[in-house]
């Protein structure tokens, strides 16, 4: 039976990364929705391993972005279907949206956090198979200036100093990651060339330009952990 990764797309400078690496490495058949080409929402009985990527957009953007509304319905149905066959892992935007459909709340983070900062896991992380064996605190890549309240009965995953929720799991079938394990440098120059508007006005956690890109020895130890996270979401 083929293994099946669908992944939807908001803008053309934020793609999957090195998740479509894992993904061909573990032989998935990979389809995509993009919704800035106005390609159209798959049925639930297409794919297996559902992934959201980030934007700049915010969750409350619909009325400058109609694909918002139909995204959220199409998260709604998977998630109200209770389709447990299906995995969703949401990054950055796609966490959020996540944590909307599952009825937190999405705000204005209080400071932006862009760059290479560390997250810290939670004791409840910890004690999970999933985390088993990484660090207490690792240095992964942000930019988002919004956050989101925790779902009922989901499990708070990760912290920072600028933020304190950065991941959720909900019920071994939904991952959300605030923070970008995926990216490499060409998806870190898109952002810097699509988004720099957002480097202002700066703030304790806001990195420069060449802070930003000035850390390649980062993306190779990044990418080793979201290839063994990968590995044990899909087997829950």
């Amino acid at each position: 039976m083929k293994k099946r990764l669908h992944y939807i797309q908001h803008v053309p400078f934020e793609t999957p990364g090195v998740i479509l690496d894992w993904a061909h490495s573990r032989s998935f058949e990979i389809t995509h929705t993009k919704v800035f080409l106005d390609e159209p929402f798959p049925s639930a009985l297409d794919f297996d391993f559902l992934v959201l990527m980030g934007g700049p957009m915010s969750v409350h953007d619909e009325d400058q972005f109609q694909w918002l509304s139909e995204e959220k319905a199409f998260l709604r149905n998977i998630i109200g279907e209770d389709e447990e066959r299906i995995k969703i892992l949401g990054i950055c935007l796609g966490a959020q949206l996540l944590a909307e459909a599952l009825g937190a709340e999405v705000y204005p983070n209080h400071y932006k956090e862009i760059g290479w900062f560390p997250v810290e896991l939670t004791p409840e992380a910890k004690g999970l198979r999933l985390f088993r064996d990484w660090p207490h605190s690792l240095e992964v890549f942000h930019w988002h200036g919004e956050t989101f309240s925790l779902p009922p009965e989901a499990i708070h995953l990760a912290r920072s100093e600028a933020c304190e929720n950065q991941a959720f799991l909900y019920e071994d079938r939904i991952l959300a990651l605030q923070f970008h394990l995926e990216v490499t440098p060409d998806l870190v120059a898109g952002l810097l060339e699509n988004s720099a508007e957002d480097l202002e006005p700066g703030g304790p956690y806001v990195q420069d330009p060449d802070t930003i890109k000035g850390q390649p020895e980062l993306y190779e130890f990044c990418h080793e952990l979201l290839f063994k996270l990968l590995d044990r979401f899909i087997r829950l």
